[in-house]
């Protein structure tokens, strides 16, 4: 639950998104060839390196201003944000969203117990502005919707899908089992260089696209193999590549693009109580998603089960479409300005954009003029 946050509190704009993917890559390469208890054991080395490393991580910014320590808030963003003049913007925004005076220049200030996290859950749950309301369906409803379509479900229960498909021997469901931790590793290194060059919504969107198309697809190839008499080697050929190109799909795009979209919209006074009800609708989802997986294809067969996640990735898609604007380079101001119009965000950013075009042409006529 802390890990996005941090990222995203302690990277720069130009690379959150890339250093959320870097975490999240970091976390799945794991051997998956060799004995069990070995590769229990082995999870404790990326601990080590991970105790060591906290040791020399900076404090979030976000936090020590909480706290009233502008000094060091002002150190670590120095360090961490691309220029001097980024850290002062970010270090601004920080101020604001704490309620200090941007022009509090001092190392250490009081803070009230106003703004040490009180209200927060009314601003977020009770009495939330049309931004907050719309920030919250966003950040817990990409997270629903990445497990309710059914990944883990795939991954976990790989050897079964392909057991059912009509792969029996043991080395053959290996290779493909180990197939889909690799591409889903790959796909999601690719996400990492993409997603700040290409933005969220279109990598998100198109992800999802890709996903309908490849459960409908192995939904459709395991009920021929179920209700077929002998063994269909083009129907055993389209279960494994529809799992890939789902594995694929979901790794490029849904997968990463929930933990980054998530962490970066909610304002910084309710990021961490909002990243958190999204990483706990994200986990219950899955709990349910993987614990009913074999209850719910021995009630509406395999390829059902598939068909209905299917059916789920096409409601997430046109939840997205309508409701998800794209955050790409968006300041925390722009960022509570886009959201709040709900189905009418298009207009919003239409007119943010227009503003600031206005406000750039003004700078540039105001520089040209004074030369």
């Amino acid at each position: 639950m802390i890990a996005p946050v941090y990222t995203a509190e302690v990277a720069p704009a130009s690379s959150r998104a890339f250093s959320l993917l870097f975490r999240k890559c970091s976390s799945i390469l794991l051997p998956t060839n060799i004995g069990w208890r070995f590769m229990l054991g082995i999870g404790a080395i990326p601990s080590i390196f991970l105790a060591i490393g906290v040791l020399a991580m900076p404090e979030s910014p976000r936090w020590l201003v909480m706290q009233g320590r502008l000094g060091e808030a002002k150190r670590v963003l120095d360090r961490t944000s691309d220029s001097l003049e980024e850290s002062k913007l970010r270090l601004s925004d920080i101020k604001e969203a704490a309620g200090i005076p941007e022009n509090c220049d001092e190392d250490i200030v009081s803070i009230t117990k106003q703004h040490n996290g009180e209200g927060v859950w009314r601003d977020l749950l009770f009495r939330p502005t049309p931004a907050v309301r719309h920030i919250l369906m966003c950040g817990v409803g990409i997270h629903f919707f990445q497990q309710a379509s059914g990944i883990d479900s795939v991954v976990l229960y790989s050897p079964e899908i392909f057991e059912k498909a009509g792969i029996r021997n043991d080395t053959d469901k290996l290779l493909a089992t180990m197939a889909v931790g690799f591409t889903k590793t790959m796909f999601i290194l690719v996400a990492t260089f993409l997603l700040d060059k290409i933005g969220r919504r279109p990598l998100l969107l198109s992800s999802v696209a890709g996903m309908i198309l490849s459960l409908m697809g192995l939904g459709f190839g395991l009920t021929i193999i179920e209700h077929s008499d002998h063994r269909l080697t083009w129907a055993v050929a389209l279960c494994i590549a529809t799992v890939l190109s789902y594995v694929a799909f979901f790794s490029i795009g849904m997968g990463p693009i929930t933990w980054v979209y998530s962490s970066e919209i909610f304002p910084l006074k309710l990021r961490a109580q909002g990243c958190s009800m999204g990483v706990a609708m994200n986990r219950v989802t899955s709990g349910v998603i993987s614990m009913t997986f074999i209850s719910l294809y021995k009630a509406i067969s395999i390829g059902g089960a598939f068909f209905l996640y299917g059916g789920i990735a096409v409601i997430a898609l046109v939840f997205f479409y309508t409701l998800y604007p794209e955050t790409q380079g968006k300041t925390l101001e722009e960022m509570e300005t886009l959201f709040g119009t709900f189905f009418k965000w298009r207009s919003t950013l239409r007119a943010l954009n227009e503003k600031k075009s206005e406000t750039n042409g003004q700078v540039q006529l105001g520089t040209t003029t004074s030369h």
